[in-house]
């Protein structure tokens, strides 16, 4: 399994910041050829599903996601949000957390990744490619 993690410290107080991360549309505007479909109703919370499809017209595959753990910051306690990956070619977990400091708050973001056919040889390319590609969408979506 593939594991990577980013951590950014932005200017943005908490409760935006974990606006902007559970904004899920959002994910897959930033991320290369991809675009996010949420699949259930209401405010994202526990049982949030969506779908983060990556590819070029049939050539592609489908990263269905169900949030499991929904904790947004409060005054004295970080914010924590679980998703498991779901999916025949994409299966693993991804953790955020917003703490909040003095001038702003800090994120952190952990991910696990399997892809079906690829050798457990070639996590560490997967784990420095999964790491770019979810910083750039990190700083997009809280505006670095």
């Amino acid at each position: 399994m593939s594991r990577f993690r980013i951590e950014r410290t932005v200017p943005l107080p908490p409760a935006e910041a974990w606006r902007r991360l559970t904004d899920w549309p959002a994910h897959g505007a930033l991320i290369p050829f991809t675009r996010t479909t949420v699949l259930t109703e209401g405010p994202a919370g526990v049982g949030t599903r969506f779908t983060a499809r990556t590819g070029v017209g049939r050539l592609g595959f489908d990263d269905p996601m169900e949030v499991v753990r929904f904790d947004p910051p409060e005054a004295g306690r970080p914010g924590v949000c679980r998703l498991v990956k779901l999916g025949r070619a994409v299966r693993g977990s991804a953790v955020f957390e917003v703490v909040g400091e003095d001038s702003g708050c800090r994120v952190r973001w952990a991910e696990e990744l399997r892809l079906r056919g690829v050798p457990a040889a070639l996590d560490p390319v997967l784990a420095a490619v999964g790491r770019r590609l979810f910083a750039r969408a990190l700083d997009g979506l809280l505006g670095n």
